[in-house]
């Protein structure tokens, strides 16, 4: 497997992902009726927690040792564009997030359905441009920090977390009005950004050297932001959501479990 090239192992590592997606898009299929909140607090939770370990062990540590000893400009800076990135697409983007009745983003015509599904496509910009690294990085020779187990856990960690999220979108799809099939496939066609991004940031990885350490901690960087921005908040963990905390918790004791023990 490691014969193939960065690109496409990155696009087998998230086509993974949206399968996941889509699988979980699915799942409109067998409610007749939302999931509870407390369900949904936890999803995101895990989710969240997912995507702080898959940011410090799949992304940043392997960033400093491919940086090298106290070189953290690569790696400080990289973190500080991918947030950045994230929140502008968060300024310029129209989206909805599930249960909320304000869209952010600039003033749009667009329907509430459409912008609920470029909220979760926000989300899965960073966790595709992560998995698509983590592959490029585990195909390039000399870098050590990086392996090919590492990677496929990563992969594994982000489709645990996608496979809710494709029903937390879906679901309130449902929910906006739109019967079964289309429900299912708006929350699986949120998850296609993710190949698109694992491909572009492998392309981008290998053809210009030296810049692995940044691509890796400006993916961590924009899933930090989705964390701390949007799913934190959505979790509802400021009111003290018991269900919320333990999925944060969950997911990221799952996601450092599968990374030092398959990386």
């Amino acid at each position: 497997m490691t014969q193939l090239s960065p690109v496409v192992l990155a696009l087998l590592g998230t086509g993974f992902t949206f399968l996941a997606t889509a699988l979980g898009a699915a799942t409109v299929y067998l409610f007749k009726r939302e999931v509870r909140p407390s369900f949904q607090q936890v999803f995101l939770g895990f989710a969240a927690g997912v995507m702080v370990a898959a940011s410090v062990w799949s992304l940043l540590i392997p960033a400093m040792e491919m940086a090298g000893e106290r070189n953290l400009l690569p790696v400080a800076g990289g973190f500080v564009l991918g947030a950045l990135f994230l929140l502008l697409l968060d300024r310029v983007l129209p989206h909805l997030h599930p249960g909320s009745k304000q869209a952010e983003g600039p003033r749009s015509s667009l329907k509430r359905t459409t912008m609920l599904v470029l909220a979760v496509t926000l989300h899965n910009i960073p966790e595709g441009l992560a998995v698509g690294l983590a592959f490029a990085a585990s195909s390039a020779a000399g870098e050590g920090a990086a392996t090919l187990a590492g990677a496929m856990a990563l992969s594994l960690g982000m489709a645990l977390q996608n496979f809710p999220e494709g029903a937390a979108i879906s679901l309130p799809l449902k929910k906006e009005g739109l019967d079964n099939h289309r429900a299912f496939l708006y929350g699986a066609l949120s998850g296609v950004v993710e190949p698109v991004a694992g491909v572009i940031g492998a392309l981008l990885a290998t053809s210009i050297s030296g810049v692995m350490p940044w691509v890796l901690s400006f993916a961590a960087g924009a899933m930090i932001y989705v964390v701390v921005e949007e799913l934190i908040p959505e979790a509802h963990l400021g009111e003290h959501s018991h269900a919320g905390t333990a999925g944060v918790l969950a997911g990221f004791l799952v996601m450092m479990v599968l990374d030092v023990a398959l990386g």
